[in-house]
C-alpha cells in the first residue's frame, strides 16, 4: 500500500517519515495545532526516523540511510506510480536526515512500546468533530465584534447627527411650536 489513506486521511498537521530511495514503514507523527516541522523535538525526529529504518527490509542491514520527512499535504500521489512510492508537490518542505542505527534510541523506543488498535474513520471523525467546534466558537466571536463594530458605529453616527443640530440651530425644534398661539394649534388640531 502507498501509506497514504484515501478514505481516512491524514491531517495537515501530520508529518510523515519513510527512508528515501528504499521501501520501508510509513511513520506519521501528530503534531498539536498550529506546530510546525520545525518544533518537532530532535529527540522524536530521532525516534521515528530510527523506527522507519529499522523497518526497512534493506535499511535495516546498512549502516547508515536517508531518511525524508515532510508535512503529510506536501505528499502526491499520482495514478501511475507504483504501491507504496509517491512524490512531493513542493521538495523544498522535504527535510532529509542522514541516519545511522542509534542502539540507545531504539532501546528506548522497545521499552516504551505500545501495541493498540486505531479505528482510523473513528479519529478521524473525532478530529473534524473537534475542528467543527472550534470553528462555530471562532463564527460565533466574529459575529460578537461584528455586532459590536455596527452598534459602535450607530453611535457614532448618533453622535454627529445631534452635532449637526447643534451646530445648525435654524433645525427645527420642538421649542418653536411652544411658542404658537393658541389660535394657530387650534386650526393644526382641526386640520388633522
Amino acid at each position: 500500500s502507498s501509506g497514504i489513506n484515501a478514505e481516512w486521511p491524514l491531517r495537515p498537521g501530520d508529518v510523515w517519515f519513510h527512508v528515501d530511495k528504499l521501501s520501508s514503514a510509513h511513520v506519521y507523527l501528530r503534531l498539536n495545532k498550529g506546530e510546525g516541522v520545525d518544533a518537532i523535538p530532535k529527540e522524536l525526529v530521532d525516534q521515528c526516523c530510527q523506527l522507519v529504518k529499522a523497518n526497512s527490509i534493506q535499511g535495516c542491514k546498512m549502516a547508515a540511510v536517508d531518511v525524508v520527512y515532510t508535512p503529510y499535504p506536501n505528499l502526491k500521489k499520482t495514478g501511475d506510480m507504483v504501491a507504496g512510492q509517491v512524490g512531493f508537490h513542493k521538495n523544498k518542505r522535504v527535510v532529509k536526515v542522514n541516519v545511522e542505527k542509534n542502539n540507545e534510541v531504539w532501546k528506548k523506543l522497545e521499552k516504551t512500546r505500545e501495541e493498540r488498535d486505531v479505528d482510523l474513520k473513528l479519529e478521524r471523525e473525532g478530529r473534524d468533530r473537534e475542528d467543527q467546534e472550534e470553528l462555530k466558537k471562532r463564527k460565533k466571536v466574529q459575529r460578537e465584534m461584528e455586532k459590536v463594530q455596527i452598534e459602535k458605529e450607530r453611535k457614532e453616527r448618533e453622535m454627529k447627527s445631534y452635532k449637526l443640530m447643534d451646530a445648525n440651530p435654524d433645525l427645527c425644534t420642538s421649542n418653536q411650536f411652544d411658542n404658537e398661539s393658541d389660535a394657530e394649534r387650534e386650526l393644526v388640531d382641526d386640520f388633522m
